[in-house]
């Protein structure tokens, strides 16, 4: 079997491929990706992209025909990754996300691949305070990153038939350790605030609620969705994937991580305006889809690998909001630095593609 991974050189990439390669040693594993945080790594002993057969740098705006050849699914994670990114580049967001995205199935339908696994997100329902919210319910996306998730999926679904299997997977808020790691998502930003200055600032009134998944756990639904039958969810599925015990409000995220870093202090801005993301989400579906792939780790768990991990690097960044482990830092940076155009393209790679 071939597998690509697009994306596999961001947060979740390491963990996909750790466990596509554990689940499947005899596969054949590649990995396509522009670069932006390859070198962001966080306490890891050897290059993650080891465990791949072989590794392809470009953009997916520009995806090359010749990557899909005998490839028998897609796992498509590349994507501009959080509401800062897409609220800064809100047109190259929709061009990455979403008309990549599908021109990349297209690709893959037209050379013979069965399976197209799309990393989709909970944040399509935007703001849903009112009870639990399943596959069924209205979307409301706020963002160009959450309306971007919304196209794709509505454009997958007219490529899937009996031949070609879509699963866009609805993903909770990832969390968790990773060779390449984010502060940039809420979990992982309160125990960065606790290890650094013993201080967790929460942003908002610390009310919102937000479902989480773990790294680890996404990589698990991933690998049930490359081998999904049709007989379990149909040609095309859209489905939460996460577990219910994982929906918190923001301020008990705050205090569970309190609890299991010492003398910490967390602070709520009761001034802040409110925060209109927040929702909590019913996995009930893909509970009953994919019993033996079922998200396993907890949120104390979650907690104590990144406490350990960032204390392992000797982590101590009072001011990690404004370093490279928020993605948005990195990619600014590279701009400055005239690496990246307006549009987020390798300047080098244009120029060379000129000459």
């Amino acid at each position: 079997m071939s597998i690509l991974v697009t994306g596999n050189m961001g947060y979740v990439g390491p963990a996909v491929v750790t466990r596509l390669r554990e689940s499947r040693p005899d596969a054949t594993l590649g990995g396509f990706d522009a670069g932006y945080f390859a070198h962001c790594l966080t306490g890891a002993s050897s290059l993650p992209e080891r465990r791949l057969d072989v590794q392809r740098f470009g953009d997916v705006r520009r995806f090359p025909a010749e990557a899909t050849a005998g490839v028998d699914a897609v796992v498509h994670l590349a994507a501009i990754s959080n509401d800062p990114i897409g609220n800064a580049f809100e047109e190259v967001t929709y061009a990455i996300n979403h008309r990549a995205t599908v021109e990349i199935a297209r690709m893959a339908r037209e050379a013979g691949a069965r399976a197209f696994v799309f990393a989709s997100s909970c944040s399509v329902y935007g703001s849903a305070e009112d009870g639990m919210r399943t596959e069924d319910s209205e979307l409301g996306p706020l963002t160009a990153y959450a309306k971007s998730k919304v196209m794709s999926e509505r454009d997958l679904a007219e490529l899937a038939d009996d031949d070609f299997t879509v699963t866009c997977l609805r993903f909770a808020t990832a969390c968790g350790w990773s060779d390449r790691l984010r502060l940039d998502l809420v979990l992982n930003d309160f125990v960065a605030g606790a290890i650094a200055s013993r201080r967790i600032s929460i942003l908002s009134d610390g009310t919102p609620w937000r479902p989480l998944i773990h790294v680890r756990d996404m990589a698990r639904a991933i690998d049930w969705a490359v081998d999904r039958d049709q007989a379990d969810g149909g040609a095309f599925l859209a489905v939460n994937a996460g577990r219910d015990d994982w929906n918190h409000q923001v301020r008990d995220l705050a205090e569970a991580v309190a609890a299991a870093v010492p003398g910490v202090e967390v602070s709520v801005r009761a001034d802040a305006p409110p925060d209109r993301r927040s929702y909590r989400v019913s996995f009930e579906r893909f509970r009953a889809l994919a019993p033996d792939h079922q998200p396993r780790v907890d949120l104390d768990e979650a907690i104590a690998e990144l406490r350990d991990g960032l204390e392992g690097m000797g982590f101590a960044d009072a001011e990690f909001r404004t370093s490279e482990l928020m993605r948005l830092n990195t990619l600014r940076r590279l701009r400055e630095e005239g690496h990246l155009d307006e549009e987020l393209g390798w300047r080098a790679a244009r120029a060379a593609t000129r000459a």
